[in-house]
């Protein structure tokens, strides 16, 4: 194996451009190719964070870049790097001189141009001229990344030798996302070429990611974007598999969802809101406490975003939500009404069904509760709330993700959010591997508890298998001396 290039970064400098200022450097690779990289954001404080920055690795085309040539996508691709780059606020471009033409130079490429104008593709043109079809090396793009601090990236490409590539000089792509780029009548046929003959997936050739995801199915690639964003977002959720239990709760910075006179509405921003009716979108059954219908009347259906209602499941012990609420009289989704103590009325609409639940401590458990969602065929369920009750769920472990939305407001005093007995040490604090996404305002922070209890099953296994053993050698034992 060779040994990995070192980049020496000669100059820095600030690049005022149509998306925003980049901090621009130059640097020299191996033999004195120069070479750029254009920065926005903290790149390592990204990294430390566990956010993986988005890339753009980019060869160098005078024609595309710079003469804004239809024959290639190369200069708009550029400028879509550069865009979503700064709408995300942190990324690079590394962008690559003396890969003119896919490596081959710039007049050989104009000579392929002109074999193309004869009907051959940009394959064939360079197979002609005795050329690689793509001589392109990336150990340069990786030098500098290393030097930029960057280990992790999501790579912004339609190729997926490149990102194989850079796999192979030790970063990792977690992501290859393509840039959605409008294709003319002079360009697509390279593209197409580029499809068919070299493996490229730009965005016109992936599907919409929204709709796989409400299939159950979870794109490998998406368009850079928002297309990008639902799959990062929700695409862990649907690859969970058909039984997982989640919950969302929205509070403020101090740790309420309402203010002392049960105002809710709202604390969080409209982004939040859309997130969660995806959230109710993806999963089977929409799970709340009764206190909240009593204080909300809330409708618990999928209207934001396309997607199905989810079944709602109301936790009512003793069967005081009001006869007129919603979740009993809007018929436009199912809704099961579980309660230790019959209502005073049976005489319910067609969607209802009333489920007999035993209390265990003067509540239901949620474990029962989940069992008997899953008895139904309904393994997907997401806790909405209130505070208390997912609180409840919290406590009894059965959670596998949370949703939880801070909005930068301070109630004072109010409903409270999350709520549990907690640890009298801040070592034995519940936490669980954690990712951050912005919603408008506000920020969610999702808790994979799923993961911790992952990471913890070897232990278990080795525990039960040593208890097994200690069992076995202490009945031997004991028939020894009988």
């Amino acid at each position: 194996m060779t040994e990995p290039q070192h980049a020496r970064r000669v100059v820095s400098t600030v690049l005022p451009t149509a998306h925003g200022t980049f901090q621009l450097h130059g640097y020299v690779v191996g033999s004195g190719k120069e070479h750029l990289a254009l920065v926005m954001g903290d790149l390592e404080s990204a990294e430390s964070s566990g956010s993986v920055p988005l890339v753009r690795v980019h060869s160098e085309c005078l024609t595309g870049d710079a003469l804004g040539s239809w024959r290639c996508d190369c200069g708009e691709q550029l400028d879509a790097a550069l865009r979503e780059i700064a709408r995300e606020g942190c990324g690079a471009v590394i962008y690559l001189r003396g890969h003119e033409g896919r490596g081959i130079g710039l007049y050989a490429k104009l000579h392929a141009y002109a074999l193309q104008d004869s009907g051959l593709d940009t394959v064939d043109a360079n197979l002609r001229l005795g050329l690689p079809v793509d001589a392109r090396d990336y150990d340069a793009a990786a030098a500098i990344l290393r030097d930029l601090g960057l280990r992790r990236i999501r790579l912004l490409s339609a190729n997926p030798a490149k990102s194989a590539r850079l796999s192979d000089l030790g970063i990792e792509v977690t992501a290859r996302l393509a840039l959605l780029i409008n294709e003319h009548a002079e360009n697509a046929r390279y593209l197409a070429t580029k499809r068919n003959r070299m493996g490229h997936d730009n965005g016109h050739a992936l599907p919409e990611v929204w709709s796989e995801l409400l299939h159950g199915r979870v794109p490998q690639r998406a368009v850079a974007g928002a297309e990008a964003v639902l799959l990062e977002r929700y695409g862990p959720l649907v690859a969970a598999g058909p039984v997982i239990t989640i919950a969302q709760l929205a509070q403020s910075s101090d740790g309420f969802i309402a203010s002392r006179t049960g105002d809710a509405n709202y604390v969080s921003s409209e982004e939040d809101r859309e997130h969660l009716h995806r959230l109710r979108a993806l999963v089977d059954a929409v799970v709340v406490g009764a206190q909240t219908v009593i204080a909300d009347d809330p409708q618990l259906t999928t209207r934001a975003v396309p997607g199905s209602s989810a079944v709602r499941v109301i936790i009512d012990p003793h069967a005081r939500i009001p006869s007129d609420a919603r979740v009993l009289t809007d018929g436009s989704a199912r809704t099961l009404w579980c309660v230790a103590t019959e209502p005073r009325s049976t005489m319910l609409a067609p969607h209802v069904d009333l489920v007999s639940m035993p209390l265990s401590a003067g509540r239901i458990s949620p474990q029962a509760l989940l069992d008997m969602l899953r008895n139904r065929d309904l393994g997907r369920v997401l806790v909405e709330g209130g505070g208390r009750t997912v609180s409840h769920f919290l406590s009894a472990g059965v959670l596998d993700r949370l949703y939880l939305t801070t909005a930068p407001i301070l109630i004072g005093d109010g409903i409270p959010g999350v709520r549990f007995a907690g640890s009298d040490a801040l070592d034995d604090a519940l936490t669980a591997p954690a990712e951050r996404f912005h919603l408008g305002r506000d920020i969610c922070t999702v808790f994979d508890f799923a993961a911790t209890r992952r990471s913890l099953e070897p232990a278990r296994q080795a525990e039960d298998v040593a208890m097994a053993e200690l069992d076995s050698e202490h009945s031997g034992s004991q028939l020894g001396t009988s």
